[in-house]
């Protein structure tokens, strides 16, 4: 993971549902919001924190802020691997990964 785009992240896709868009948008797995935290400080070196990162389609992007706070980002699901076993953004993924590439969900519920 890191904080430059990868040449080949558009060949590979979407980190969290496989679609190959034209643009993915970094996600933060510590949220910078949270990078100055004296409990991220103890957790995370300051080289991870700011190179934990996915590329994931706008979509998913929006998913993830949608149902999960910083601070639970932070706490509990700052893997690729965590944040796919949640529920909702499980749901969520494979749902969209059913669409097509160009495909925009309308809005959504807020939490």
């Amino acid at each position: 993971m890191s904080t430059t785009e990868p040449e080949d992240v558009h060949s590979t896709g979407c980190q969290l549902c496989g679609r190959t868009v034209e643009h993915l948008t970094r996600h933060h797995l510590i949220p910078r919001a949270r990078h100055r935290n004296r409990r991220n400080k103890r957790m995370f070196d300051r080289v991870e924190v700011r190179e934990r990162v996915i590329w994931v389609c706008r979509p998913c992007h929006s998913q993830v802020h949608r149902v999960l706070d910083e601070k639970t980002l932070e706490r509990e699901y700052n893997t690729l691997e965590a944040l796919l076993s949640h529920p909702d953004i499980s749901t969520f993924t494979r749902w969209i990964a059913s669409k097509p590439d160009g495909f925009k969900p309308k809005g959504g519920r807020r939490r």
